[in-house]
């Protein structure tokens, strides 16, 4: 059986980006398509593999990719999977929109509907920092073509495969389609307890706008506790200057400095509003607490006062009564890593070779 990967971008690292790793492992001889590949912001993480870009590969060199969003469904539309039994596509964005022919099989993984054209347009085009009398131009584009593309696009895979109940619920709303709940894999084997408790908290992500860690740096700098934060983004330089000394910023890091990261600190703290949060989980197998904002995908894995505390606005007073909280309450390593254990690659890398063994 010839089977094929879809990513929508290999620009950076994170969630799904590992989960695009497992399904490598699953099919190692299938090919990758993906709109850009950029080896260097990827830490050569894919080198080796057989990488397939669309057309906008040539142009990504001489200008920033996301400045080629109108190109991009024809871009992902362009690709041949001629030949192929399965196409195995994986999407936050773009990748869905795959032209695949009978008698081959599309099933895609969504880890959202694209979050800019149905949560956050608004939040997107003040990211991009084009000139304001543009800014009507790009929302209208968005709102009354691009969206367009998206929802058919999301009516193209024979079936859909969601990484959350709460994915899984957007995914009915804005494309009027049923899903299969399928948590993201979480390496047990790696991640876990690795260095003694240390008095810090940490986050790590990528440091973007709707991430909020603004609110976490917020709080701290009040309370003059350690912080530690791990990612990179395009607000890292914003949050570095608002920032006190008790908070520390390590950029990107690779995995083993991550795992320790999770093992040393006394608690992960997570505010965005998130589809899973793969993070969430690899913190609770290194035996640490999380403080979480309470929807989203994160509050199908903490559980308040078990394994974490939630709370209940993304604002600095919600965290704040949160950390409150959290210093009332003692947690058990070992039980936490026994939870987290439940969401193991194994049990992901079965459930997926269940679905494409029926579809197939």
């Amino acid at each position: 059986m010839r089977i094929a990967l879809v990513h929508d971008f290999l620009t950076q690292l994170g969630g799904a980006e590992r989960l695009l790793q497992v399904f490598h492992q699953m099919f190692p001889d299938a090919p990758v398509f993906t709109l850009v590949y950029d080896e260097r912001k990827t830490a050569g993480r894919f080198r080796g593999w057989d990488i397939r870009a669309s057309f906008l590969q040539r142009f990504s060199r001489v200008v920033n990719y996301k400045w080629l969003l109108p190109l991009m469904p024809r871009a992902i539309e362009s690709f041949d999977f001629a030949g192929f039994d399965l196409v195995l596509s994986d999407s936050s964005a773009f990748a869905k929109g795959i032209k695949v022919h009978a008698p081959a099989v599309h099933i895609c993984y969504c880890h959202t509907p694209t979050r800019y054209l149905w949560q956050e347009p608004d939040e997107y085009v003040a990211k991009l920092g084009i000139i304001f009398f543009l800014k009507p131009l790009v929302q209208l584009y968005l709102m009354k073509i691009l969206r367009k593309w998206d929802y058919r696009a999301a009516q193209r895979p024979d079936l859909l495969i969601a990484n959350s109940r709460e994915v899984q619920t957007r995914i009915q709303k804005f494309y009027g389609r049923g899903s299969t709940v399928v948590y993201p894999p979480l390496d047990t084997d790696f991640f876990r307890p690795t260095i003694p408790k240390a008095d810090y908290f940490l986050t790590a992500t990528r440091l973007e706008p709707y991430k909020r860690v603004e609110l976490v740096i917020e709080v701290f700098n009040e309370l003059g506790w350690p912080l530690k934060i791990a990612g990179s983004g395009s607000a890292f330089e914003g949050l570095k200057a608002l920032a006190k000394n008790n908070v520390e910023f390590f950029g990107r890091v690779g995995d083993e400095k991550l795992r320790d990261l999770y093992s040393g600190a006394r608690a992960f703290i997570f505010p965005a509003l998130e589809d899973a949060g793969l993070v969430v989980l690899e913190s609770l197998a290194c035996g640490t607490p999380v403080i979480a904002y309470g929807r989203g995908g994160v509050s199908e894995f903490v559980r308040d006062g078990e394994n974490g505390v939630l709370f209940d606005e993304q604002s600095a007073p919600s965290i704040r009564q949160a950390l409150q909280r959290f210093e009332a309450r003692v947690f058990s390593g070992e039980s936490l890593r026994a939870g987290a254990e439940a969401f193991g690659k194994e049990k992901f890398i079965s459930a997926i070779q269940a679905i494409v063994s029926k579809a197939i």
